[in-house]
């Protein structure tokens, strides 16, 4: 009988040794970053029109708009809590689940971030971003600064988070990724990661094509507002959604390779591709803020395709990580 070559997995440590000085620096930024964020949304729900130019539509958005305020607010405020929960010695005797899924949750919303952002501003500075007079003629909704103060405070949380649970988790879980991959997953377990390739391919040719200035099943403000842009932030969504459907081949193949990297692919890509699959069709049934025309059947199809996508390579990733505890 065969077994799987890894090790078992290490209880977690009651307590953990002082922070450095380098991990109450990552503390103090992570915390930082969730301030702007957090201030406009709280001056928002208080009445205040700042960022807001006149003329936007979010003037007349009414309850769904402070009920989306509310929520994100909400959302951006329970950063605080996970940074304490990595950084305090209490995290470690937290339940794994009640970590697992907000840390899940929030490296799918900023791993689309934290690609694309970046590669929108070096576009910018090379002179091929929208040009300022087109921006202008553009229906008002925000302010421009706020689109910078806000992705970058997203893009420093992320990257901050990402500085402190990389080492929370080597000390609480790194046995579930020491060693190589080990025997083959279950064959179900193959149909369903050979499922999540499907669907990625699906999704990424979509999004490539968007990227490259094709309109089917986009509306016709989105189609007219494509822009270098856009086209960067739909790459960045194929991007993830190729990560989620290789990762989860890699991890249900099994074989010699270094169990991390397809773990960390699939991690990433699956929650990415979720997260934002999710977030953007419920945006998409709901009131566009942005005054815009709504979605198209298309358009959430695809966005279904990349909830169902991510939803089955997280599977994969939970089998596979099932599998590492049972050895």
């Amino acid at each position: 009988m065969t077994t799987r070559a890894v090790h078992t997995t290490q209880a977690p440590q009651s307590s953990a040794p002082p922070p450095g000085a380098g991990r109450h620096i990552l503390t103090a930024v992570a915390l930082a970053a969730t301030v702007p964020y957090l201030a406009l949304k709280a001056a928002w729900l208080s009445g205040s029109r700042i960022g807001i130019p006149d003329g936007s539509v979010l003037l007349e958005a009414g309850l769904f708009l402070t009920v989306a305020n509310a929520v994100t607010l909400a959302m951006d405020a329970c950063v605080i809590l996970l940074v304490l929960v990595l950084t305090r010695p209490w995290g470690l005797r937290t339940p794994a689940w009640t970590l697992a899924v907000p840390v899940f949750t929030a490296t799918g919303l900023l791993t689309p971030i934290l690609l694309g952002f970046p590669g929108q501003l070096l576009v910018r500075a090379l002179g091929f971003g929208t040009a300022p007079e087109a921006a202008a003629a553009q229906q008002p909704f925000l302010d421009s600064w706020v689109f910078i103060v806000v992705y970058t405070g997203f893009t420093v949380q992320g990257l901050a988070l990402a500085a402190l649970f990389v080492p929370y988790a080597r000390k609480r879980w790194g046995r579930r990724w020491q060693g190589v991959l080990g025997e083959r997953l279950p064959s179900p377990t193959g149909v369903v990661a050979a499922a999540a390739a499907s669907g990625a391919l699906a999704v990424a040719a979509m999004f490539a094509y968007w990227a490259f200035g094709g309109t089917t099943g986009l509306s016709g403000g989105r189609a007219e507002a494509h822009s270098v842009e856009s086209a960067v932030g739909s790459v960045a969504q194929a991007v993830c959604a190729l990560a989620a459907g290789a990762g989860a081949l890699l991890l249900a193949r099994g074989g010699a390779l270094r169990a991390r990297w397809p773990l960390g692919l699939t991690w990433v890509g699956a929650a990415a591709t979720l997260a934002w699959g999710s977030w953007v069709l419920i945006a998409s049934l709901g009131p566009q803020l942005d005054g815009g025309e709504g979605a198209s059947g298309i358009a959430r199809l695809i966005y279904a395709g990349q909830m169902v996508t991510g939803s089955l390579a997280t599977a994969v990733l939970i089998r596979f990580l099932i599998s590492r505890r049972e050895s």
